[in-house]
């Protein structure tokens, strides 16, 4: 049975999608100071997966380029949406595979 955790982020990734649905491509790179824009967020939320569930939990790296360019601390820019929704994607399934096999004992 998935841990009730995993599920919780599950469901924070959906509705932070949902809530995306119908903002233009060019919404997304809009920065709103001092706000990051749409695009930098989504990546820098993928940066913080890719750490914990795919780099440190997996010692894989599949996006080797994204804390660099998104990571913490890193200055405001406004990164091309479509390469970001994409890395996200490949980011979040890598994720999932180890994220799937949690449990209360594993934590």
């Amino acid at each position: 049975m998935t841990h009730h955790l995993v599920t919780q982020l599950w469901f924070a990734r959906s509705e932070f999608m949902r809530c995306l649905e119908g903002v233009s491509a060019q919404d997304d790179v809009k920065r709103l100071e001092p706000m990051n824009c749409i695009s930098w967020i989504m990546g820098h939320l993928a940066s913080q997966e890719h750490t914990l569930w795919v780099e440190l939990a997996q010692g894989k790296n599949i996006a080797p380029d994204l804390q660099a360019l998104v990571g913490y601390g890193r200055p405001a820019s406004t990164p091309p949406w479509e390469e970001l929704r994409a890395t996200w994607g490949r980011v979040t399934a890598s994720a999932d595979e180890y994220l799937a096999t949690i449990t209360t004992e594993t934590l």
